[in-house]
């Protein structure tokens, strides 16, 4: 039986892809799936680019505003509501547009990867947390080098949210983030993903991302993180978003 196929369009920030995604819906019938990890929680919209009810110029969009900031989303979850949500497009007969630049997501549909569901650790946490502020973030990388190489290749240095990952899904499973996704990709695809992925001159993208922070920051974005803040007493997954 012939598979149904889905388009993912999956790219940086700043590269174009929101707009590329609703003039492609526009011309195909389609309807967006977000694939972004801060696009779900409300009240988020300035730090997270979220399209505008204007931007999105009628189409529908799915995985958007759909949590609030104080609860907790993973990875499993969003697998679970996106597949719901490409079903629910391809029973209207229109063509399923998953649009993301959060490559576990992506993964995680494409390749039919099961992450476990990983009770969060606080303490753990704040452990890793307060070893970064007393010996620096660099003696993690290298403490997650030594669990997960094929994974830290892929990582910067400097990516303190990816770093921590590795060692917190060590800590939680005695697997690495490596072994469990191979395992996961024996499973069959449900969709036939189409995936496209958008790229450009880096000094471009840069450029344009600094001028969208410079946009974010006029339009509000320390105000609206500081009042999310005031708001909420705990981020357990939104916090990677806001940083704090």
């Amino acid at each position: 039986m012939e598979k149904e196929k889905v388009i993912v369009i999956c790219g940086p920030t700043a590269s174009g892809k929101t707009a590329l995604s609703i003039e492609l819906a526009k011309k195909l019938n389609g309807e967006i799936v977000s694939c972004d990890s801060m696009q779900i929680y409300k009240e988020m919209n300035i730090g997270t680019a979220k399209p505008t009810k204007e931007e999105m110029q009628g189409i529908k969009h799915y995985m958007i505003d759909i949590i609030s900031p104080d609860e907790r989303y993973s990875v499993a979850d969003y697998k679970k509501d996106a597949k719901k949500a490409i079903k629910e497009i391809l029973s209207k007969g229109k063509v399923p547009i998953v649009v993301g630049g959060t490559g576990l997501y992506v993964d995680s549909l494409i390749y039919e990867i099961d992450y476990p569901e990983i009770e969060f650790d606080e303490k753990y946490r704040q452990e890793l947390e307060q070893e970064v502020e007393e010996k620096g973030l660099n003696v993690l990388y290298e403490r997650a080098k030594k669990i997960d190489e094929e994974a830290i290749k892929k990582i910067s240095q400097n990516d303190k949210k990816r770093i921590l990952r590795i060692l917190e899904i060590y800590h939680a499973t005695g697997k690495n983030k490596t072994e469990q996704e191979k395992e996961s990709r024996k499973n069959e695809p449900e969709f036939d993903y189409r995936v496209f992925a958008l790229n450009m001159d880096r000094e471009k993208l840069y450029e344009r991302i600094n001028k969208r922070v410079d946009i974010m920051i006029e339009n509000g974005l320390i105000e609206e993180v500081e009042n999310i803040y005031k708001k909420y007493k705990k981020f357990p997954t939104a916090m990677q978003g806001l940083r704090i």
